[in-house]
């Protein structure tokens, strides 16, 4: 299917699929998954484009959507493309400053929100926002009384189009759109310093369309339903749905991500973009299970995942062909252990998962895979739209971050092995920063990614961010992110932060797994009054001295944790810790937590 410009996708999709396919489900009030159809999905549309005319809505024009993942947003996002404006999608927890920020920035006219922190939020700064003129309410059952003159529901705002008042100026802008429109100008989240406004194009994604096709197209169907678990406004997320939306996947637009596990089990789907942790939670999970199991059933778990492993990752992934006896013990396997597994995770009809945003451990990965999952683990950006490279579905390489897409140029900068990028996918740049652009590329037009790397043929190893990579006092270099992604897998330890930056060693800020903790100390017969005082037992520091000794075994001895301290709440967004993505913001950490650090560098 060949487009030039995103407004096109609708009415092709209802050509090919029919009005009555599925292009979105979303759980109701009573807990049911309802459709949406193309057909209702291309009325709703062209109600809400316009609606945005009779608005007065220009092409060119940003357009704010600050919410939840909800179809209604999906609406909008096509309603600005089909009259050639731009989405400017925020972060659904983002704070005041945050907002009004980017409303400030891409002199934003019309905001549209989800819920009532959305609309609080905006309300709260709304006189800080001089160009703000509308907000439209998505839900009008949780925001009941809207406290000031400018907002409107959803449904109010789709009735302005409902008889189609604008539609000759709408497909007109419709017939002019074209690959170099701007499709979204997505905000990083900035873990140092404000974000800044990356420029995305039609042609971009269209690109993607192609390179997602060519790599994966063979288990991308219609019929395929595709779980909505990110941020919508997450590049990595935002991409793969417009991926799905193009190959006729339906997705399940999960509103609530702390009911993920549930709506995996209700929906059962087939694809669902997810990060490292989610995974490492699986993974510790399904190890807890086999620790606290005993004969038979122990034993036939462990030989599942051994046998699986060998079958799938060091036969099948190798292109070597298993034996007949390595069959046999899988397809066993696979019929009484790995398939009943899959069903209580909601995944057996998983067909590949992409899995992006941090470093995954080779443990984590070859155990998804022997369980018959396929994890496509992949690396991009927000300013290469996402996929740069991803894992292919046969011959990946554990410890890569796959093959390079096949419309992008890579090379490794000799000196600083930083990773640099040229293409079709990559963006126009920062809006509004040319003291940015000019930092960003080469003279010769590569982008700097910030990350170092190598590449054995088309395959792309990642070493290292730049900006996070930390030097001791003695000079040596450590990498944070590699030492944190070791220490997620085990089921003690919820979240790390490792200090090092000028220090004599290396220490770590420890979030501990509360919930497993207090199991341990219930196991134990340790009694304690609060959490901090369970923090301070001798027995759950051995415990944690020694889960952290046996993980970092394979680091030189300059880069393993000599110190730690665990932490009794854990690192969090509303104290600047953690960016909307969940990132550490390491500075931040490095501020809050001074006196706890420092007295961890106390007669040493």
């Amino acid at each position: 299917m060949s487009i030039k410009h995103l407004s096109a996708l609708v009415d092709l999709q209802v050509e090919k699929l029919g009005a009555d396919f599925a292009v979105l489900k979303y759980r109701d009030d009573k807990g049911e998954w309802l459709p949406i159809t193309w057909g209702q999905f291309q009325s709703q549309v062209r109600q809400a484009a316009n609606a945005m005319a009779v608005l007065g809505v220009k092409e060119e024009e940003n357009v704010g959507i600050f919410s939840q993942n909800k179809p209604e947003s999906f609406v909008v996002d096509f309603a600005n493309m089909y009259n050639r404006a731009v989405s400017v999608p925020l972060y659904a927890t983002s704070s005041p400053s945050q907002a009004q920020y980017i409303i400030s920035d891409a002199e934003i006219k019309l905001m549209f929100v989800g819920e009532q922190y959305q609309y609080d939020t905006i309300i709260s700064v709304l006189s800080q926002c001089h160009t703000l003129k509308k907000i439209v309410i998505y839900d009008h059952k949780v925001v009941r009384h809207p406290q000031d003159r400018i907002s409107i529901y959803f449904d109010e705002f789709l009735k302005m189009g409902e008889d189609l008042p604008m539609n000759d100026v709408v497909e007109a802008r419709k017939a002019k759109g074209k690959p170099e429109d701007v499709l979204w100008l997505l905000y990083t989240s900035g873990t140092t310093g404000e974000p800044k406004g990356v420029v995305l194009l039609n042609a971009s994604m269209i690109d993607q369309f192609r390179n997602h096709h060519e790599r994966l197209g063979d288990q991308m169907k219609p019929g395929d339903v595709s779980m909505n678990f990110l941020p919508l406004t997450h590049v990595f997320e935002r991409g793969w749905s417009y991926v799905c939306l193009y190959e006729g996947i339906t997705i399940a637009v999960n509103l609530r991500p702390q009911e993920i596990q549930q709506a995996i089990r209700e929906v059962h789907p087939t694809h669902m973009c997810s990060v490292p942790r989610f995974w490492e939670k699986v993974y510790i999970g399904v190890q807890q299970k086999i620790a606290n199991e005993t004969g038979i059933k122990k034993i036939l778990m462990e030989n599942a995942i051994k046998v699986g492993k060998k079958y799938n990752v060091d036969y099948l992934n190798s292109g070597k062909k298993p034996s007949a006896w390595l069959t046999m013990q899988y397809k066993f396997y696979e019929k009484t252990v790995i398939n009943t597994l899959k069903k209580v995770l909601g995944l057996e009809n998983a067909k590949f998962f992409p899995t992006a945003g941090a470093a995954v451990s080779n443990e984590v990965c070859e155990f998804v895979h022997a369980v018959g999952i396929n994890m496509i683990v992949g690396y991009g950006l927000t300013e290469s739209f996402a996929t740069v490279c991803c894992y292919p579905l046969e011959h990946y390489v554990p410890g890569s971050v796959g093959l390079l897409i096949p419309s992008l140029k890579v090379k490794i900068d000799p000196e600083t092995e930083e990773i640099l990028l040229k293409g079709p996918t990559i963006m126009k740049g920062y809006y509004k920063r040319e003291d940015a652009n000019a930092k960003a590329f080469t003279e010769d037009g590569y982008f700097r990614t910030g990350d170092t790397g190598w590449l054995e043929g088309r395959t792309l190893f990642i070493k290292e961010r730049i900006k996070d990579l930390m030097k001791t006092s003695n000079g040596k270099y450590i990498s944070p992110q590699a030492l944190e992604a070791k220490l997620g897998i085990d089921r003690f330890i919820e979240q790390v932060a490792i200090i090092a930056d000028g220090r004599k060693f290396v220490s770590a800020l420890i979030v501990p797994s509360y919930e497993a903790l207090k199991e341990f100390a219930t196991q134990k017969g340790i009694t304690y009054q609060s959490i901090e005082e369970l923090l301070e037992n001798k027995r759950v520091l051995d415990l944690f001295q020694n889960r952290i000794d046996t993980l970092q075994q394979e680091f030189a001895h300059y880069e393993q944790i000599k110190r730690f301290t665990l932490l009794p709440t854990p690192f969090s967004m509303e104290n600047g810790e953690l960016t909307n993505t969940l990132k550490l913001r390491r500075r931040v950490v490095a501020q809050n937590y001074k006196d706890v650090i420092d007295k961890m560098y106390e007669e040493s």
